[in-house]
């Protein structure tokens, strides 16, 4: 039997209590990974906020059976419909149901009019780039490193990373591409 699944708008007041849900499921990675307690939350309060309060960004909740197990903000441009997954996540209690899988296929109903879908991950993030390629469709189009910085982001800071590289672990991303419809 499937259990419903749906996506509701966040209302600004929501969005306080769905930031420390975000930071929890990025979290668990970021730990696996490194075998270190985190710093600071990640993504940043202040990042998380900013994603919100982009003009663009459509924040939603994913509900299964009247419960929020979820969350989405997308970033919706109708001039262009290449739009963006900006933050995804579903509870860590609900991980391995395919309540992954099914939000995002009801995200593409949601907004039909999308010719391109982009998304990006860390290079550590295995279930993620499982998830976004061999689940939804994606297609990795570029890395993101030292020698080839994502070109949003300010440029490095003189504080040495990883072998005085001035970058940490964080700007090594891939971003992800899923056409849908050729443009025009």
């Amino acid at each position: 039997m499937s259990t419903s699944l749906e996506l509701v708008p966040a209302a600004r007041g929501d969005l306080a209590a769905l930031v420390p849900r975000i930071q929890a499921a990025f979290a668990i990675a970021v730990v696996e990974s490194s075998g270190e307690t985190l710093r600071g939350p990640i993504p940043s309060d202040s990042e998380v906020w900013e994603s919100f309060d982009d003009p663009d960004s459509h924040v939603l909740h994913v509900v299964a059976e009247g419960r929020r197990i979820g969350g989405a903000v997308v970033g919706i441009r109708p001039e262009t419909q290449h739009n963006s997954l900006d933050l995804f996540f579903i509870d860590p209690e609900f991980h391995d149901r395919r309540y992954g899988r099914r939000a995002w296929q009801a995200i593409e109903e949601r907004y039909p009019l999308t010719q391109v879908w982009e998304t990006m991950t860390p290079h550590f993030e295995t279930r993620n780039i499982h998830f976004y390629v061999n689940v939804c469709g994606f297609r990795i189009v570029e890395f993101y490193h030292p020698g080839h910085p994502d070109p949003h982001e300010p440029p490095p800071s003189s504080a040495p990373g990883p072998e005085g590289s001035g970058r940490s672990d964080d700007d090594l991303m891939f971003r992800f591409e899923k056409t849908l419809r050729p443009n025009g």
